[in-house]
């Protein structure tokens, strides 16, 4: 049996633009996506915690150091610069191996520029 669970974890991070002509996704500060071991195009699972928009999109890297989190294409009107969005990824892990897993966890802080927290698998 196989278990999809958390992978990892942006917790706290606030929008930095929206930008509703863009094609989709959500662009992502490439440092933040490798500190929490996301990838490039991979699935997301957004959770804005303003409004309570829960939504799925895939990450793109936005230059390294930016601070950048852009809600792009139809995801622009889930959200507004400012507001903190939870955005997580998963895995299908086999049942053994779920008994000890364990998510990149990275919780943020000062426009994006501060890891309060940080736990990787």
């Amino acid at each position: 049996m196989h278990l999809q669970l958390v992978k990892s974890k942006l917790h706290r991070v606030e929008v930095t633009d929206c930008s509703l002509n863009y094609e989709g996704s959500l662009a992502i500060d490439r440092a933040l996506m490798e500190a929490a071991n996301m990838k490039p195009f991979e699935k997301i699972l957004i959770g804005n915690m303003a409004n309570g928009h829960r939504f799925e999109t895939y990450a793109i890297p936005a230059p390294a150091g930016s601070g950048t989190i852009s809600l792009n294409g139809a995801t622009a009107h889930l959200g507004k610069p400012g507001d903190l969005l939870t955005i997580m990824s998963f895995a299908w892990v086999e049942e053994k191996e779920a008994e000890s897993w364990q998510p990149s966890v990275v919780v943020l802080g000062d426009r994006n520029r501060n890891i309060i927290k940080k736990s990787n698998k």
